[in-house]
């Protein structure tokens, strides 16, 4: 099959590789659809990420399509069936796991390649995190369940309640999902990004305010302007860059709720006044990844049509075209582009 691997920082390519064959427990899916993902890009970039893979590897992790071999002892499922996977699954067993904290399972199962013709899905995905996809729910939009997963998770983690305001700082897919999210919980979102075209996404999903960053040389200053000098409620930062964490920080409220949502690269660190962090009694949460119950909540989401999450979708694109559409991704041309493996 044709599949892309990643070799290193924005080193990506394609190659033939053998057809993947399902173990004990495990099932062989057909890609419809893969996603990219601002996670992807990031990864793409970096060359790598700490927790969910190393180089040389299989790439992308959002996906769905068809089953099309089962492995010894998969029961529950046929050949043909529709279905979505997560691109993880927890233990289940383990410390963490016994306290439903199952983002911080040290021994969550990950497993990437979803720009391929086919995909393996490891056992414990398809025992916990495997989903059937409604049948008038397109791949493309079935594929943006782990992503959402995400978002729920942290959405939650930010106790957000209906009247809030909240400073949502990025504009990528992810922080366009908050906004999305975070207007159902009854929320006020000011949304901050850099890219006009994005922020309009945001209004459609129902942002009270866009700010294009670019124009705002003091985002916290701003935020306390809107908010009858307090600052917000809540704050997500999604961006997944060092001083905007401590934009981020600055733009909360005395008792405000900070979810440094973005992942920063390894080992880098920032300046926190702990006057500010103490008097104020701010809650800072680093929020990681998604849990069970939440890809079934995305995958929900997804299938009501209630949210116009097709706007993402910048356009759909081959799988030949990857390189070409990371290329766009960094440059910031598209949110999302649907891949479609060839066949």
């Amino acid at each position: 099959m044709l599949a892309a691997l990643l070799y290193g920082k924005e080193d990506l390519r394609l190659e033939t590789v053998a057809d993947p064959t399902p173990g004990p427990g495990e099932v062989v899916i057909r890609v419809g659809a893969a996603t990219t993902c601002g996670t992807d890009l990031k990864v793409w970039r970096r060359g790598g990420h700490a927790r969910m893979l190393k180089p040389p590897t299989l790439f992308g992790h959002e996906a769905a399509g068809s089953i099309v071999a089962l492995g010894a002892g998969v029961t529950g499922w046929q050949v043909g069936d529709r279905v979505v996977a997560n691109n993880s699954a927890p233990c289940m067993t383990c410390f963490f796991c016994r306290k439903q904290e199952y983002s911080l399972c040290p021994d969550l199962v990950f497993n990437n390649g979803t720009f391929a013709e086919y995909l393996k899905i490891p056992a414990p995905i398809v025992q916990h995190n495997l989903l059937p996809t409604p049948d008038d729910l397109p791949d493309a939009l079935a594929s943006m369940t782990e992503p959402l997963a995400c978002v729920l998770h942290g959405v939650a983690r930010s106790n957000v309640k209906a009247g809030d305001r909240v400073a949502m700082l990025g504009d990528g897919a992810i922080g366009l999902m908050f906004v999305a999210a975070l207007v159902q919980r009854g929320a006020e979102v000011l949304l901050f990004g850099g890219s006009d075209r994005r922020l309009a996404i945001g209004q459609a999903f129902g942002a009270a305010h866009t700010f294009n960053y670019h124009q705002q040389p003091d985002i916290a200053g701003l935020v306390r302007e809107l908010t009858e000098g307090w600052g917000a409620d809540i704050v997500v930062e999604a961006t997944g860059v060092p001083s905007v964490w401590e934009t981020a920080i600055a733009c909360g409220r005395p008792g405000a709720t900070i979810n440094l949502f973005g992942g920063c690269p390894r080992d880098t660190t920032i300046s926190v006044n702990t006057e500010q962090l103490h008097y104020s009694e701010l809650t800072l949460k680093g929020v990681f990844h998604n849990t069970p119950f939440y890809v079934r909540e995305a995958l929900a989401l997804l299938a009501s049509r209630t949210i116009p999450f097709e706007k993402l979708v910048s356009e759909e694109r081959p799988l030949e075209d990857l390189a070409a559409v990371f290329e766009a991704m960094k440059q910031r041309e598209v949110v999302k582009v649907a891949i479609a493996p060839s066949r």
